[in-house]
């Protein structure tokens, strides 16, 4: 398995997808990667030479901000948002959506599970 990045990358699969595992590269810029280097796209990641893999790390490294670094960054302009209050920082620590998509029915994926509140519909007064 070729190590580019601090990332195992799989052999058996195309250069341009292996590429996409790591975090903040995806197909386009993979790509844009291989045609600087001078690789065919189509080759399987294992077929690389060290002097092919050397290269792309190296490009990698000047171009692209990755994984660790890229976390980070998130992380710090989510931060930020939360920190000056903005409507998408209190989006964010609420647990929300942020780009105004609607939640009345959906985003489950950021809600959580359902929890169910205690109301009043099974409750019938007695009236004598």
């Amino acid at each position: 398995m070729p190590r580019i990045v601090g990332v195992d990358i799989p052999n058996n699969k195309v250069v341009s997808v292996s590429l996409t595992y790591i975090h903040g590269i995806g197909d386009f810029i993979a790509k844009k990667i291989l045609k600087e280097v001078g690789v065919d796209p189509k080759v399987q990641a294992g077929k690389l030479t060290e002097d092919e893999v050397s290269m792309i790390a190296q490009i990698i490294d000047r171009d692209c901000v990755v994984e660790g670094q890229l976390r980070r960054q998130v992380a710090q302009h989510i931060a930020r948002l939360r920190d000056i209050g903005c409507y998408r920082g209190l989006r964010h620590r609420k647990g929300l959506p942020v780009r105004g998509q609607q939640t009345q029915s959906n985003a489950r994926t950021r809600k959580g599970k359902r929890k169910t509140v205690a109301g009043k519909k099974g409750v019938k007064e007695m009236r004598g």
